[in-house]
C-alpha cells in the first residue's frame, strides 16, 4: 500500500510503500515515554521502501532494554516522531502512523511489550466519549 505522511509543522514529508498487515502497537515503556501517551502505532517498513521528500530530521539514539542502540528519527522544529531503527545501515524503519495520511485505514493486527500496557487500555471502550473539544470562553 502506498502511504504518505508529514510532521506537525509540514516541515518533514514522506512517501512509503507498506504492508497494512504489519501495522501494530508497542507497548513498552520506551514507546510510552516518547510518544507521550499509552502506546505508539507503528508499521515496519523496508528502508528502500522508505522515501524523506522534504525536510532534514534530527536523531536521537537510545539504548533499548535488549541492549540495542536504536535512531529515533523526528523533525527538528515540531518534535513530531516520523520512525525508528537500527543505528547504522537500517534495513527497515518503524514508521510512525499518526503520521500518516492515510492512518484511519492502517488498523494494528498486533501488540507487542503487552507486559508493559497500562492497565486501563484495554477498557478505552468503556471510557466516555465526546465528539470534539469545546472552545473555550474569555
Amino acid at each position: 500500500m502506498e502511504i504518505d505522511g508529514a510532521c506537525l509543522c509540514g516541515d518533514i514529508t514522506y512517501e512509503a510503500t507498506i504492508d497494512p498487515e504489519k501495522v501494530g502497537i508497542c507497548h513498552c515503556t520506551d514507546c510510552q515515554i516518547n510518544s507521550a501517551t499509552a502506546f505508539r502505532v507503528a508499521v515496519m517498513v523496508p528502508a528502500q521502501d522508505f522515501r524523506l521528500l522534504t525536510g532534514e530530521m534530527k536523531v536521537y539514539v537510545k539504548t533499548a532494554e535488549s541492549g540495542n542502540r536504536r535512531a529515533i528519527s523526528f523533525c527538528p522544529r515540531c518534535g513530531t516522531s516520523i520512525h525508528g531503527g537500527d543505528v547504522e545501515n537500517p534495513a527497515s524503519y518503524s514508521l510512525r502512523i499518526g503520521t500518516a495520511r492515510q492512518r484511519h485505514q492502517l488498523r494494528p493486527r498486533t501488540q507487542i511489550w503487552h507486559r508493559s500496557a497500562l492497565p486501563w487500555v484495554d477498557e478505552i471502550g468503556a471510557i466516555r466519549e465526546i465528539e470534539k473539544q469545546g472552545s473555550r470562553k474569555r
